[in-house]
């Protein structure tokens, strides 16, 4: 069926009484209409119509799909209902992430004829290093972002999976921010730096006289975190005798705190993370199956920075701006390219690391090769394919359980791992475990 540019006024006018930025298309993606609020954010109030929604958005000369991106409009010609997805736009104020809602509207056939489209920023996320908030235009950092913007607007539980240093606390806060609690507090726990006896003074709170030091009543975390988030993280790390507790949490929405026998209410929404494999805890009797399935309501993969080598420059100049801010600081291209190399199982966290001691070493603008670390002037490793984004086995866990199945030298097992020899030496050091043969 083909439109032409005259759409029924209804349309709109129905358009026009919305608040938020939409478009309607036809099934060529030519923009027959913008509301008020699209023309106001657009910057291109006295040429939008007639145009493709992919040049106006993207100044792409071919279709989202034809250009590597994921086209809502074909994705809904395709399943004949509303799409949503994240798209990094052009705006006036320079390129920012939006949420895309695109709504089929059929004609009297029952033939799709236009979609109306909505857009709504994404204050979250930026595809430029200098912003605040997760940063990153590689395709797998953009999966990612979708599945924040899908879970932030909802009540679920969150459980965010993903190595040691790749963000997840930042992940945790983005979520937040992009929900209905986002005026309300954001309490962190470090699961792993709290003792049994600890856990559940910290997450309860205490009465008087509780117990030895209990001079006065506290209020556990979960009540300091009423009405907005709890982030638990490091989950694995969770005795199993506080376990149950917090299971107890979770299914009935009350708790008690230590030496009081007052029911007290729990409002919050809790997201938890780990970079432990919680399935394999779970089968080894270290977790509780049943809280698992609590906290794994709606995962999200964080992944690697060896997953997401297009951001690494993006992450370097806005870590730069972070460590050195009184500095304008730049990276040749040289030093960019050891960068670029280097496998990072230390992930972001050892490459804001790597480039706050290079900027220590740098008395000038310009960081040089030189300036970095040892291990990342040495010669890349392979670096294995990861099907499907499965994690390669560089957390601790992982990598000692790589060490006892590996049979072989330490070059193959460097080489299997996408490290070098150096840093897998290091790594093995610090775990104290011996090496495998040479």
């Amino acid at each position: 069926m083909t439109t032409g540019l005259h759409p029924l006024p209804e349309l709109v006018s129905f358009l026009e009484s919305l608040p938020e930025p939409h478009i309607l298309c036809d099934r060529s993606y030519r923009i027959l209409a913008a509301n008020a609020a699209y023309r106001a954010t657009s910057g291109r109030a006295g040429d939008l119509i007639g145009r493709t929604c992919f040049e106006v958005s993207h100044r792409y000369s071919v279709p989202c799909d034809q250009a590597g991106e994921s086209c809502p409009l074909a994705r809904s010609l395709e399943s004949g209902q509303r799409e949503r997805v994240v798209h990094l736009h052009h705006t006036p104020t320079g390129e920012r992430y939006e949420n895309i809602e695109l709504s089929p509207v059929r004609g009297a056939d029952g033939e799709i004829a236009y979609f109306i489209e909505k857009l709504e920023p994404l204050p979250v996320a930026r595809g430029l290093a200098k912003a605040q908030g997760l940063i990153g235009r590689s395709p797998a950092f953009r999966t990612m972002l979708e599945m924040v913007a899908r879970v932030a607007p909802s009540e679920a539980t969150v459980l965010l999976q993903g190595e040691s240093g790749t963000g997840k606390e930042l992940v945790a806060q983005a979520i937040h921010d992009a929900s209905r609690r986002a005026d309300r507090p954001f309490v962190a726990v470090d699961c792993s730096g709290l003792t049994e006896t600890l856990f559940e003074s910290e997450l309860f709170g205490h009465e008087r006289g509780a117990f030895t030091g209990a001079t006065t009543r506290k209020i556990g975390l979960v009540e300091a975190a009423s009405g907005g988030t709890l982030f638990l993280d490091e989950m694995g790390d969770i005795p199993l005798s506080m376990q149950v507790k917090l299971l107890r949490l979770l299914e009935t929405g009350t708790y008690r705190r230590v030496g009081s026998t007052e029911l007290m209410r729990a409002d919050i929404r809790l997201i938890s993370a780990t970079h432990r494999p919680l399935k394999a805890l779970v089968q080894a009797g270290a977790f509780r199956q049943d809280l698992f399935y609590r906290i794994n309501a709606f995962p999200i993969v964080l992944p690697p920075l060896r997953q997401r080598r297009d951001d690494i420059p993006l992450l370097a100049e806005a870590l730069l701006g972070r460590v050195a801010p009184e500095r304008k600081l730049r990276i040749s291209p040289d030093a960019l390219a050891c960068l670029l190399d280097y496998a990072f199982p230390g992930n972001v966290r050892e490459l804001r690391n790597i480039l706050e001691r290079a900027s220590l070493l740098c008395d000038g603008d310009l960081l040089l090769r030189r300036h970095l670390p040892e291990e990342l002037l040495e010669p890349a490793a392979p670096s294995p394919a990861e099907p499907d984004g499965e994690r390669l086995p560089l957390s601790d866990a992982e990598l000692a359980a790589a060490l006892r199945a590996h049979r072989g030298s330490r070059k193959a097992l460097a080489a299997r791992l996408g490290i070098s020899e150096r840093t897998l030496y290091r790594r093995l050091q610090a775990l104290g475990s011996g090496e495998p043969a040479a």
